[in-house]
């Protein structure tokens, strides 16, 4: 039988509180869902609350979404997202490259690819953790971590 592991009570998962620990041992201040953004899904108001919240090096800031099963209800949540905030910089850390759903040919890195999403895998990029040196060129829809 696995053990599981207790969550702090502060986040929703073990992957959120990794990426906590990681936000904090690089000096920065760990911003966890401090901001809602609102999006309109047909026909209803809806708010999304991102993980969390990073300056960039350009002076304004971005999020990092953090993610184990990612499933359809929220890839769409994401795309409604991007075409009503087209400026915001939502990136995304998954637990693991799966694919988006049983027996499909395509993996979250291959959806994130399509649709211009930043994204890594297992933890935050050091360089998305970095406030010195030049602006964050923001490669669209490229795998900015290790691979799986």
């Amino acid at each position: 039988m696995r053990r599981r592991r207790t969550i702090s009570s502060q986040y929703k998962s073990g992957l959120e509180e990794r990426a906590a620990a990681q936000i904090t041992d690089a000096g920065l201040s760990v911003q966890y869902e401090v901001d809602k953004i609102s999006y309109t899904v047909p026909e209803r108001q809806a708010t999304y609350r991102p993980d969390f919240k990073l300056p960039s090096q350009d002076g304004g800031f971005f999020y990092v979404e953090t993610k184990g099963r990612w499933d359809v209800d929220d890839r769409q949540k994401h795309l409604l997202i991007k075409s009503q905030h087209p400026n915001l910089d939502i990136r995304f850390v998954f637990a693991s490259d799966n694919r988006i759903y049983k027996r499909s040919p395509t993996r979250y890195s291959q959806w994130c690819d399509l649709h211009g999403f930043q994204y890594a895998m297992k933890r935050i990029p050091d360089e998305w953790l970095s406030t010195e040196g030049e602006k964050n060129e923001k490669p669209e829809g490229k795998n900015t971590g290790s691979p799986d």
